[in-house]
């Protein structure tokens, strides 16, 4: 979940719009990705149990 807006990266689905294959682990999202809603780095990021 991004901590600074709240939008929360769903593995299962990934985000293949920007080049993220569903199925795609949060540890093997690119160190230089970006959220989709604000633009905040990955290590803006927490982990967090849905």
């Amino acid at each position: 979940m991004c901590l600074i807006c709240g939008w929360v990266y769903d593995e299962a689905a990934g985000l293949p719009e920007e080049g993220i294959a569903p199925g795609t682990k949060w540890a093997d999202v690119p160190m230089n990705w970006t959220c989709p809603e604000c633009g905040a780095r990955k290590e803006d990021f927490e982990m967090v149990a849905i």
